[in-house]
Parts: structure tokens; C-alpha cells; sequence
């Protein structure tokens, strides 16, 4: 079994490496690009066959590791 974990910056938080790529598009003329977020994907390959209790580990992992909670939202999508 598969976890996927989408993590991202919470609204009003400010993401530095977003702005970044934000003005390297601009100065590039894509210039429809508004706003960047940037985030990172996490791939955890699981030995668990029971989704739920799957998805529960995980998300622990994201309490205790994976996402910093007080500025950072994350998503868990499990793949079997």
C-alpha cells in the first residue's frame, strides 16, 4: 500500500520560494501566472493492508514529522 502526502503552506503564510518562481515565470513572459504556492509531496510505500489504520499511522507521522502544522496543511491519499 501507498500513502501520498500533499503538503502546502497555510493562506496568509509567506512562501518565499513561491515569490521566487513567481518572478523567474514573470521575467520569462508567462505572464498569465498570478500566484505560486509551493509544496512538496511525500511518498510513503506502507506494509499495512488496512487502509484506515494505514491512513491513521500516517497521519500521525504528519503530526509528529512530516508537516509543521502551525504553518503547513497537509492531505493524505491512500493508494493501494
Amino acid at each position: 500500500m501507498k500513502a501520498v502526502v500533499n503538503i502546502q503552506l497555510k493562506e496568509g503564510v509567506l512562501d518565499p520560494q513561491g515569490k521566487a518562481v513567481h518572478h523567474a515565470l514573470s521575467s520569462l513572459h508567462f505572464d498569465e501566472v498570478k500566484d505560486v504556492r509551493v509544496g512538496k509531496q511525500i511518498i510513503l510505500q506502507l506494509d499495512d493492508e488496512d487502509e484506515q489504520k494505514a491512513s491513521n499511522r500516517v497521519k500521525e507521522m504528519c503530526e509528529e514529522l512530516l508537516a509543521n502544522t502551525v504553518i503547513e496543511n497537509y492531505e493524505i491519499e491512500i493508494v493501494k
